[in-house]
Parts: structure tokens; C-alpha cells; sequence
């Protein structure tokens, strides 16, 4: 795949169950923001990309309020670890594990994201 479908023309595919489901264009996600998507059972995953190019999904709904508002955190990284910060109350959530690096005992779903 060439750079630039790489960057923008490709699409977003989420590992869900033994499958790969595509959510969106890869243009559709810009370096250091997130966009939400509507999950065939009803859920939704905060999908993200990082400068680099790296793609990230976790589940959006922040499991300390119960908003789904993780799409609209704030991206950073912590120890190396890309993370990013609810909206609401500020927790942070890694981006490749859904561990929430503010309090242990919770997590999130996070997914297997690709391009195609």
C-alpha cells in the first residue's frame, strides 16, 4: 500500500469476534483525535491515530460515568504508553490495553485495529 492510501485512502477495520468489521476511511481519523463508531451490536469504539500512523480502538463509553465521550478525550502518552484522558472526570485509559492508569481494578474493551 502506498503512503498516502495508507494515510487517507485505506479503511479502519475492528477485530469483532473471529472477524474483521469495517468501521470507517482511514482519513477519517486525524493524528491526535478521536471519532466515534456505531458497532453492529449496538456498542461504540473510540477509534484513534497517532502521529506516527499508529491506529488504536477502544470501547467509548467511560465506564465511571457511563457516557460513551472517550472518542472526545484528550491523547497523550504516559511512560511510553499512549493514553487517552476522559472528558468528563479525567481518567486515563491506554490506548493498547484499555487499562485505566488512574485506577487499577478498571479497564475497557480495547480492540485489534488495522488499515486495509
Amino acid at each position: 500500500m502506498t503512503e498516502a492510501a495508507r494515510t487517507t485512502g485505506g479503511k479502519v477495520q475492528l477485530r469483532l469476534d473471529d472477524d474483521w468489521y469495517t468501521v470507517c476511511d482511514l482519513g477519517a481519523l486525524l493524528p491526535g483525535r478521536g471519532v466515534a463508531a456505531l458497532l453492529p451490536d449496538g456498542r461504540q469504539a473510540a477509534l484513534f491515530r497517532d502521529r506516527s500512523g499508529r491506529l488504536y480502538a477502544i470501547d467509548n463509553r467511560d465506564p465511571f460515568t457511563g457516557a460513551a465521550v472517550l472518542s472526545r478525550g484528550l491523547t497523550g502518552t504516559h511512560g511510553g504508553r499512549p493514553f487517552v484522558a476522559s472528558p468528563l472526570l479525567k481518567q486515563r485509559f491506554d490506548l493498547t490495553s484499555g487499562r485505566c492508569l488512574d485506577d487499577e481494578r478498571v479497564r475497557v474493551t480495547a480492540y485489534g485495529v488495522r488499515s486495509a
